[in-house]
């Protein structure tokens, strides 16, 4: 089994809206959607240097 899925056995419907009230609480509304932003700037990133990798191996 893959982490992911070990980790979503034991999270149920109740501790994902308590993690996301506390993320709301902690952050503000206003402050949430440039977290979500540069975490998905970052993810981009990520993928792009992982192709550069694979084109390279290939070479």
């Amino acid at each position: 089994m893959n982490a992911l899925t070990i980790f979503l056995g034991f999270v149920g419907p109740w501790q994902i809206a308590v993690i996301v009230i506390l993320v709301v609480l902690l952050f503000g509304g206003k402050k949430i959607p440039e977290l979500m932003r540069g975490l998905g700037t970052g993810i981009k990133e990520f993928k792009d240097a992982t192709k550069e990798e694979d084109q390279e191996e290939k070479k």
